[in-house]
């Protein structure tokens, strides 16, 4: 059985700064819940009975938990249909070294709003083996629920980083490569192991202080060239598609 504060907890948790202030997360859903079983500790998890009789094995420290009923899912549940399982996460307490992008390809997100697009914009980092992502401190909650779901799980793998762009790229002296529709083709274009690449805000693109530090313009063309198309591709598609051309290479 749950109780009525703890859906209170869970549903206050739609809420940033209720977030921040309780420093927890809602996932929910078996195979969601299921991937961040396995680097994550939960704080909390409520579930159907056939849930845990499949994946009691999964919760491998001790937590808060309750077995519930279908309408007492229905009642804690932030989706429209829920998925057997709801849980409780902390959210990472994780600090960005700026040395990582002398070694390591990174993503920036500069001012990114859809809680769909970070989601799954961090699930196109896990696809392709970037592990930090540090957002502009104006980018959408990467643990607002919408955003969790859309993750897919990627949480488990990749971790997010809030931060000023501008002040941690004067700190490092590595490639930055920022999406522009003035850019040059990017399959034209030498695509190096390390360094950042930034993706801008879905109608603005990259604010004008950090479009001055990019140091390599990139373009991704449509087709045919100079045909008349739609006026811009969807930040996470965008993502999904610089990513690809940059593994391609290596």
């Amino acid at each position: 059985m749950i109780t009525k504060a703890r859906i209170k907890l869970i549903k206050s948790l739609e809420q940033r700064k209720q977030r921040n202030l309780q420093h927890l997360f809602v996932a929910e859903g078996p195979k969601l819940v299921g991937e961040l079983l396995e680097t994550m500790q939960p704080y909390y998890i409520a579930a159907l009975p056939e849930w845990w009789t499949q994946n009691s094995p999964l919760v491998k420290s001790a937590c808060e938990q309750d077995t519930i009923t279908p309408a007492e899912l229905q009642r804690a549940s932030l989706l429209r249909t829920p998925q057997q399982v709801i849980a409780l996460f902390p959210i990472p307490e994780q600090t960005f070294a700026p040395t990582i992008a002398q070694t390591d390809l990174c993503l920036a997100l500069d001012g990114v709003q859809d809680p769909g697009n970070i989601g799954t914009i961090l699930r196109i980092a896990d696809w392709f083996g970037i592990h930090h992502v540090v957002c502009s401190e104006d980018t959408v909650d990467a643990y607002n629920p919408k955003a969790v779901q859309a993750t897919m799980g990627a949480l488990a793998r990749v971790e997010v980083h809030y931060t000023s762009l501008t002040a941690l790229f004067r700190q490092c002296n590595v490639p930055i490569y920022g999406t522009l529709l003035d850019g040059n083709n990017i399959y034209g274009q030498e695509l190096g192991r390390n360094g950042f690449i930034v993706m801008g805000n879905e109608g603005n693109g990259l604010s004008p202080a950090v479009r001055e530090m990019v140091t390599h313009k990139l373009l991704i063309p449509n087709y045919p060239v100079g045909a008349k198309t739609t006026e811009s591709l969807n930040v996470a598609i965008a993502t999904s598609i610089v990513c690809s051309e940059f593994r391609r290479r290596q």
